[in-house]
């Protein structure tokens, strides 16, 4: 059975489970050491690239808006607004936008792994550039507390930036082996 953009039955049950993991997953976050305790890692972006590799960015950005809508709705926010899933939810989706543009042009493990560190590299520079702009002030009125934009450019350059290099490292370094031997079985729902 297909629906109308080309997809299958397996493919949407697929994409709906693999959010569903990813949820799970967010739920098992930690911060790094050295850095702000706000700062935390999960690994729930793996299934959203997974479905992005498989099936295309759309997949992976569904799998991501999914996860976080339910994060949102199991979890709530601490501001009442979902800031830190639509922050969870961008960085994904541009790291996922970066993988894919260039696995799509070198198809091999090679252009996984290289498409996983451009994505990181982007994901980083973009989001240091969101929270110095948006996502921490918007932080700071809903909270109602305030900083500097010298406090807050030390903040980025020094917490945000590195722990975003360092989650898309990661990320990779266990992305391979898991899109590696799940390929196989993955490639019988496209």
């Amino acid at each position: 059975m297909r629906y109308q953009n080309g997809r299958s039955l397996k493919q949407v049950i697929l994409i709906s489970v693999m959010a569903g993991i990813a949820f799970i997953i967010q739920y098992l976050d930690f911060p790094l050491p050295f850095f702000p305790p706000f700062l935390k890692i999960d690994f729930s972006e793996i299934p959203a690239l997974l479905m992005a590799v498989l099936f295309g960015p759309a997949a992976g950005i569904l799998v991501e808006f999914l996860k976080n809508v339910l994060h949102f709705l199991v979890k709530g926010s601490e501001t009442g607004i979902p800031i830190g899933q639509m922050a969870n939810f961008f960085a994904g989706t541009i790291l996922i936008l970066g993988t894919t543009w260039v696995y799509n042009r070198i198809p091999t493990k090679k252009g996984l792994i290289l498409g996983l560190l451009f994505g990181s590299g982007v994901m980083a520079i973009i989001m240091s550039l969101a929270n110095y702009y948006f996502i921490l002030s918007f932080y700071e009125k809903l909270l109602n507390y305030s900083t500097t934009s010298s406090e807050k450019l030390i903040l980025v350059l020094s917490g945000i930036a590195p722990f975003n290099l360092i989650k898309g490292v990661i990320i990779t370094l266990m992305m391979i082996p898991i899109y590696a031997s799940l390929k196989a079985r993955l490639k019988q729902f496209v």
